[in-house]
């Protein structure tokens, strides 16, 4: 069987120079045809299409390149925040004198 070694680093110890270390046979190829897809996946997300401005938009993909996380998920975490919180929008207009 042809094999492939995968060293992977988990973690450096901060007062020594010690490494913890993994080690993971993997095959070279893998045989996916007989694969099937997650039943789930429908449920988990559904596209949409939405209009935001583009100071949105440029803030959420300013804190995507902070965090490391792709913009899309940041709102989508956002907006999964503010309904299981179950906030709501406060907004009135400004009378002109």
């Amino acid at each position: 069987m042809d094999s492939v070694i995968i060293i992977i680093l988990l973690e450096k110890q901060r007062k020594e120079n010690q490494y913890n270390i993994m080690a993971v046979i993997m095959k070279k190829e893998y045989d996916f045809s007989k694969g099937k897809k997650n039943p789930y996946i429908a449920s988990l997300k559904k596209q949409v299409t939405i209009r935001l401005d583009s100071e949105t938009i440029s803030y959420f993909k300013r804190l995507s390149q902070d965090n490391d996380i792709p913009y899309q998920t940041l709102i989508n975490l956002y907006l999964r925040d503010c309904a299981q919180k179950h906030k709501k929008l406060s907004m009135g207009w400004l009378s002109s004198k």
